[in-house]
């Protein structure tokens, strides 16, 4: 007696489809399965029917010698082949996968991660959308809901199949053969040979879901002979290891460049799991999302919103109210006309963010096992939908989850990313961070499996192995930082060694000073992390010493984008500088690079000297550092204003002395009557050449300060001392200030405010000229 094979040709993720395969199976009862996708992953197709196994799941192959080289097999609960992949599990009959090895997949592909399982058929371009244009319909998507995904099963479930088979092949008949199908022709050689062997053992009654674009290949097969001589031209196996791993919705859409995506996962979702009529309790979904970001939805609105999506089905001739139809609803009644509130819908119902679960028995490589082991001791559940986390260092739990998190990104698996926290705070223990998961780290967590087998481990050994091929200075710098967060006591000295004999014999100062910061921002860390800073403070005071000694020479002669890139290194090593220890006069060393830069002005042309850019940062920096007084700093405003110097040199000047805050313009109007005086008087040659930079230079001011400075040039000549402006002027009016005594006095928690009242509402001399 010869088996009956029924081949249930199906769209990869839908729920028409899957509900249609569900009542095939229920009619045609088989005692064998076989469901398009990898053979390797029949020994752990047992793990489906585990009660931890949560869809969306994939199967994940890769191989074993190169484990960028993978790919993902996706499956949703509204997928067909998950439902017969459950269908026999729950009825106990045989479940086989019967598409072209993962060995053969991976062979002939670059690394990168993919989905071979999934692709549309390139032989055909777009079934579905040639069948919507056959139909008349312009919206594929459209035509597909109303023909399979929104029907119920008939009184014959395997009509569908039939009428969907007689199509495809109808498709095929009319497209070319050869060239970009070969792969196609392999596949389809392979599950002949499988469904062959599924009869030879014996089976009976054989039910095949498998693409549909593939049934009419398989219903009529050539002989073994021919099929043999196709699957001859198969290249080399790979050895690959296979698993499953997490999915998420949002990697089924198209949006995310999925070859067999869907427009709707969160959508197609609700349609399969929900018993009867599944509109209401979507729009009702869409109001609770809607409210809990404030916008004001009742029910009203819903009633509403499913009267308006049922007429528009009706008014465009289509069996039920499909995406179009609800969306419009939603757009028009609960958000107003807004697309604003309309893209938040779109993104947290029809995508959505659910993330899929299988269970511990899956294999894994010990690397990701370890990585299992700390997100439940640590209470760091991963999710597909972003959310943001404070960590405080001072506690236990923090800070080992800041470890890990930090561990993570140098292994190249970014699950959080730092970010600003809505709480604000100076201090070095705190962070804020961004976490989403994301599928395709699992193949990143397996590539890292070569450095170690726990994520310290691993990420040690990836430290070291950075460290050894590192390019920049700076690389090695901010990879010691990166270990100190990360709490890499095993990779520090192997990467300070590294980062010594480097800096040794790097003579460039701008490497020098790209380098120093993010070495002392590392120091920082020893009083919250616990790291020892010996070797750090060794390393920092040299670069800090040789910045000093090359700085003026490196910044001689730069050009315009030099000196730009420049002033940013200056600016960071004089914070740098600020954070070192006091002590061995690195300071007043310090101060005496920034006099050198100042002094150094161009003779006989710019290339001779130190650009205006530098030398005016230079003058601003000792001026706020109180190393240099207001009439200094006027003198030497007054020398690069002056007629002699060049006009683009000295506009570079006050770029840099203003990069600051223009404050002090409003502060010391002899500054800003130099400054007026020098801009009238540029000769008409060339201010065209340096409007550009005064206009970059007062657009970086405070917009306060723009204003009252063309309050005061308005006003009339600066060369006397402004009175326009109450309260700006130099005399102190005491009855205004005797009045705020008892509030200044009540916020700085002295004597003589109300809660203090055993003395005279007066600011003791001591706490004058405090800033409040």
């Amino acid at each position: 007696m010869s088996a009956e094979v029924t081949l249930l040709g199906v769209r990869h993720h839908g729920p028409g489809s899957a509900r249609a395969v569900a009542a095939a199976l229920e009619r045609l009862r088989p005692d064998a399965v076989l469901v398009e996708g990898p053979p390797e992953a029949d020994p752990i197709i047992a793990l489906a029917a585990e009660k931890d196994m949560v869809p969306p799941v994939a199967l994940l192959a890769h191989a074993v010698d190169d484990p960028a080289r993978a790919a993902f097999w996706p499956f949703a609960a509204f997928s067909p082949e998950w439902v017969a992949i459950r269908y026999g599990l729950d009825a106990g009959v045989p479940v086989r996968f019967i598409d072209l090895p993962a060995a053969y997949s991976l062979a002939d592909r670059p690394g990168g991660p993919d989905e071979p399982g999934a692709r549309p058929d390139e032989r055909a371009g777009d079934p579905i959308g040639l069948l919507a244009e056959a139909a008349g319909c312009d919206d594929p998507e459209r035509w597909w809901e109303d023909v399979i995904e929104h029907r119920s099963p008939g009184t014959d479930p395997l009509a569908p199949f039939a009428a969907v088979a007689e199509a495809m092949a109808a498709l095929r008949e009319g497209a070319p053969a050869g060239g970009p199908a070969r792969r196609d022709d392999l596949r389809e050689a392979y599950m002949r040979r499988q469904i062959r062997a599924a009869q030879r053992a014996g089976h009976r009654r054989i039910a095949v879901v498998c693409g549909a674009f593939h049934v009419p290949a398989l219903a009529s097969p050539p002989t073994v002979a021919q099929d043999r001589a196709v699957l001859a031209g198969l290249p080399k196996k790979v050895r690959t290891d296979i698993t499953w791993v997490p999915w998420t919705h949002r990697r089924l859409s198209q949006r995310s460049g999925y070859g067999a995506g869907i427009v709707s996962p969160g959508w197609y979702h609700h349609l399969f799991t929900t018993a009867g009529d599944p509109l209401p309790r979507w729009l009702t979904r869409a109001a609770e999302l809607l409210r809990a970001e404030d916008h004001p939805v009742s029910s009203a609105h819903v009633i509403e919103a499913v009267r308006l999506a049922r007429t528009l089905a009706v008014l465009r001739g289509r069996p039920l109210a499909g995406l179009t139809e609800t969306l419009d609803a939603v757009r028009a009644v609960l958000c107003d006309g807004s697309d604003v509130a309309l893209a938040l819908v779109r993104d947290r119902l029809v995508t959505g963010d659910a993330l899929g679960e299988v269970p511990d028995g899956a294999p894994a490589v010990p690397l990701q096992r370890d990585l299992a082991r700390l997100q439940r001791s640590l209470r760091l559940k991963p999710a597909a939908q972003p959310r943001e986390l404070d960590l405080d260092l001072r506690e236990e739990t923090d800070a080992a989850r800041s470890r890990l998190l930090h561990r993570l990104r140098l292994l190249g698996v970014d699950w959080g990313v730092p970010s600003r926290s809505a709480v604000t705070s100076t201090g070095t223990f705190r962070e804020s961070w961004r976490l989403c998961w994301r599928p395709e780290f699992a193949v990143r967590i397996v590539e890292a499996a070569q450095w170690g087998t726990t994520v310290e481990a691993a990420a040690v050994g990836r430290a070291v192995g950075a460290a050894r091929a590192a390019v920049e200075l700076a690389e090695l710098t901010a990879l010691v930082e990166t270990c100190l967060l990360a709490g890499l006591p095993g990779a520090l000295p192997a990467v300070m060694r590294v980062l010594a004999d480097r800096a040794a014999l790097d003579t460039d100062v701008a490497h020098l000073a790209g380098a120093l910061p993010a070495l002392v921002r590392a120091l920082r860390y020893g009083d919250v992390r616990g790291t020892d800073r010996g070797a750090l403070d060794q390393v920092a005071a040299g670069l800090a010493e040789r910045i000093c000694v090359g700085l003026p020479s490196g910044c001689t002669g730069l050009d315009a984008a030099g000196a730009e890139a420049m002033r940013g290194h200056l600016d960071e090593v004089h914070g740098a500088v600020g954070l070192l220890e006091p002590a061995g006069g690195l300071a007043d060393r310090w101060a005496a690079t920034l006099r050198e830069l100042a002094r150094r002005e161009p003779v006989g042309g710019l290339a001779t000297g130190v650009p205006g850019l530098l030398r005016g940062r230079a003058v601003r920096l000792l001026l706020d550092d109180d190393r240099l007084d207001s009439q200094e700093a006027g003198r030497r405003m007054g020398l690069v204003l002056s007629p002699a110097n060049a006009p683009a040199d000295a506009a570079g000047w006050i770029e840099g002395f203003l990069a600051g805050g223009g404050a002090l313009l409003l502060h010391d109007p002899r500054l800003l009557g130099l400054l007026d005086a020098w801009l009238t008087g540029v000769p008409a040659e060339a201010f065209t050449d340096v409007l550009p930079l005064l206009r970059r230079t007062f657009s970086a001011l405070e917009a306060g300060v723009r204003t009252t400075v063309g309050g005061r040039v308005a006003a009339g000549p600066l060369d006397a001392e402004p009175a326009a402006t109450p309260g700006t002027g130099p005399e102190l009016d005491p009855a205004r200030a005797e009045a705020a005594v008892p509030v200044v006095a009540l916020l700085l928690g002295l004597p003589g405010c109300p809660v203090h009242p055993g003395g005279p509402a007066r600011i003791p001399r001591q706490a004058e000229g405090r800033d409040t």
